[in-house]
């Protein structure tokens, strides 16, 4: 049964998390992480490394958010061209989050190399291509503009594509040698396993019913236990619940899903992706594919899977990957899952400072892996003293109403449910 509970092929063929317990007493440390998601564990294993007391608090399971349900692209930058990066937030900011954001899939393999995280990494770069003239001008630009920056950023034609890819539907693309791939759950998973390690305590099934001031610092409180902790980061981005609403109220929220074939036979699976690559298009709704270990080719897209979603996004799915690739004959799905997605309005995440050393950081719009882990060490240093307000790789800011909010969210499912049902003959 396919529910926004499930995590799909990434549940099955994760390893296993690490043992955790509910909350179920008295605590003091010097920060509380509200969600084990990228971010959260990120900033409590770079806390960690430093002897800093840390614990983390997850509603649910780790990875039971985004984390667990992403393609599993780990991709440099955020979506917007580093140009529009720059225009958004200055020159100061912008040459900053850059600087950043430049090589941040880096951190990301560093720690997998380092703790022998077992996750399907692949390190061979990230496809983007291109679909007619639009996408053609848009993939040209954003390599000039990363070309400039002196990123490792190729320009494949048709052909080098089809070698790459394994199907003729692109005229060009874009190679991000900066990127690759790995299994989402997995990695949070081995997030959460080296963080303990380093010391940091892992609640699971515990979620926060309250926070509020106590004697100076801030307490949390759940159904078996509470935290004093000197800081507070709030990690759970559109899965907030309860605790700080307008977290969830300030960002629109994109469903997207997946789904997953049986395993393909060796000789379609040498055809498609042949070096492991993930990819993605420029369409609108776009077009992710990717393969797993197994062999299995995933294809992902705008869509929540519940009530006629689930039928025409299912159907979609196939009707999608016989086009791209016709060798694939049957085509059985054997997991499909959903999740999702914080989007705002320009398309940057945004740090909020929801009151004295309690801060949160929200709005990754579909790019949570590098971002979200190497955010994760940066707000470490924040919380150390390495780091001012001032030196971040964000200026804070007020957490808002997203305008049209609820109409928005409704016409993006349908919207996508639109787009994916079958051509008229």
């Amino acid at each position: 049964m396919i529910t926004d509970q499930s995590h799909g092929l990434w549940g099955e063929t994760a390893v296993r998390p690490p043992a955790t317990q509910t909350l179920a007493e008295g605590a003091v440390v010097d920060v509380a992480v509200v969600g084990a998601g990228y971010t959260g564990l990120s900033t409590a294993l770079h806390l960690g490394q430093r002897g800093v007391s840390t614990v983390v608090i997850e509603a649910s399971e780790i990875g039971s958010g985004a984390a667990g349900r992403a393609t599993g692209m780990v991709n440099a930058g955020l979506w917007v061209m580093p140009a529009a990066l720059r225009e958004t937030l200055g020159p100061i900011y912008g040459r900053r989050m850059l600087n950043l954001l430049r090589y941040s899939p880096r951190i990301v393999f560093d720690i997998i190399e380092k703790y022998n995280i077992q996750c399907e990494v692949k390190r061979v770069g990230t496809i983007h291509c291109a679909v007619g003239r639009t996408g053609v001008a848009e993939i040209e630009e954003r390599a000039r503009q990363w070309q400039a920056l002196g990123a490792p950023i190729h320009i494949l034609d048709r052909d080098e594509t089809r070698i790459k890819t394994g199907t003729n539907a692109f005229a060009l693309s874009l190679l991000d040698l900066r990127a690759g791939t790995i299994q989402p759950l997995s990695y949070v998973r081995g997030l959460a396993e080296v963080a303990i390690a380093c010391g940091v305590k892992v609640f699971t099934q515990s979620p926060v019913k309250t926070i509020a001031r106590d004697g100076g610092m801030w307490r949390l409180q759940t159904d078996g236990g509470s935290v004093l902790a000197k800081w507070v980061l709030l990690s759970t981005d559109v899965y907030t619940s309860g605790i700080a609403p307008e977290l969830r109220a300030g960002q629109v929220v994109l469903p997207f899903f997946h789904v997953a074939t049986s395993p393909l036979s060796p000789d379609v699976r040498r055809t498609i992706l042949p070096e492991g690559h993930g990819a993605w298009d420029t369409r609108t709704p776009m077009t992710a594919f990717r393969t797993d270990d197994h062999g299995r080719l995933i294809i992902g897209s705008v869509g929540a899977l519940r009530g006629t979603g689930t039928a025409i996004h299912r159907s979609w799915a196939k009707r999608r990957m016989r086009a791209l690739f016709p060798q694939l004959g049957k085509i059985e799905l054997e997991h499909a899952w959903y999740g999702r997605i914080g989007t705002t309005s320009d398309h940057l995440p945004r740090i909020h400072a929801i009151a004295e050393n309690m801060i949160a950081l929200t709005g990754f719009n579909g790019r949570g892996i590098a971002p979200g882990t190497l955010f994760g060490s940066e707000l470490a240093r924040y919380i150390l003293g390495d780091l001012t307000s001032e030196e971040l790789f964000l200026p804070f800011s007020a957490a808002e109403e997203a305008p049209l909010r609820a109409l928005k969210e409704g016409y993006y499912e349908l919207g996508a449910q639109i787009a994916h049902l079958p051509p008229l003959n």
